[in-house]
């Protein structure tokens, strides 16, 4: 459960955000941690 908290508060924001009708901060919002996730997942490994 520890690994999906902040997938589910990241989701949990979004959603916040949307409802707010502050579609571009939720889409920079998402867009951010996506590109968080993809870099963590390629970059290359610390020695």
């Amino acid at each position: 459960m520890k690994a999906f908290l902040p997938w589910l508060l990241v989701l949990a924001l979004v959603l916040v955000l949307n409802a707010l009708r502050l579609r571009p901060l939720a889409t920079v919002v998402a867009v951010g941690w996506l590109g968080y996730c993809v870099w963590t997942w390629v970059r290359p490994q610390r020695r």
